[in-house]
């Protein structure tokens, strides 16, 4: 029966994940819904909702496992603490970058930031739970005998897959390059955390709070 198991999750894994970038790229592509609707329901639906049948299908616990009880303060913590590294390094590149004076501002008593920070917890839960709870694991399983580096590098470059096409569509020629070598060096840090933990939470808190610190360097 495990034998069973594990073959089927080889077998439904990369074609899943196929018919999820297609649809994924083809929702963007032909429709232009705000933004918190592309990040609360449209991606539940694009992402969670094949994660959810490829568990059913397969009986796999491994995506479940990343989100034990156990490890929500342990992760809640790391993720505070990745997501503080992550901030305070851009907040320094940014203003030797553009040569900004820093100034205290009461982001905290602003609604609007409230508001993106609940989209950026949402944003982050399904792209943890699609890229690095379902596809990592996955790649993990079935490449066990790669190295960390090559199973790190392999999900980075998934993770650009789907969000090439956004970063063209809102871009211009001469930012698409940056923006894709940021999103790589994110992924390639998120992948490390999680090959190391296993923790779903601290990848959440992590993403949410540079997402965050992005926003707000780019004119919050």
């Amino acid at each position: 029966m495990p034998s069973q198991n594990k073959n089927s999750k080889n077998v439904v894994f990369f074609p899943l994940l196929t018919l999820i970038l297609v649809l994924w790229v083809l929702y963007r592509g032909m429709f232009n819904f705000p933004v918190w609707f592309d990040e609360i329901i449209g991606k539940a639906i694009f992402f969670g909702l094949p994660v959810w049948l490829y568990i059913t299908l397969t009986g796999s616990d491994s995506v479940i496992k990343s989100f034990s009880p156990e490890k929500l303060k342990s992760g809640l913590l790391l993720g505070v603490a990745v997501g503080g590294i992550f901030g305070f390094v851009f907040s320094i590149l940014s203003i030797i970058q553009n040569g900004s004076v820093v100034e205290a501002v009461s982001l905290f008593d602003s609604n609007i930031f409230w508001y993106e920070f609940i989209l950026a917890l949402f944003t982050a839960f399904w792209e943890t739970l699609l890229f690095f709870s379902f596809v990592m694991t996955s790649i993990q399983e079935k490449f066990k005998n790669w190295s960390m580096l090559s199973q790190v590098v392999l999900v980075a470059l998934i993770f650009l897959v789907f969000h090439i096409p956004n970063i063209i569509l809102r871009y211009d020629i001469a930012s698409v390059l940056p923006q894709i070598f940021i999103l790589f060096l994110f992924a390639i840090g998120q992948g490390f955390l999680f090959y190391s933990r296993k923790n779903s939470f601290a990848l959440i808190l992590s993403h949410a709070i540079w997402g965050m610190v992005l926003l707000v360097h780019s004119g919050f």
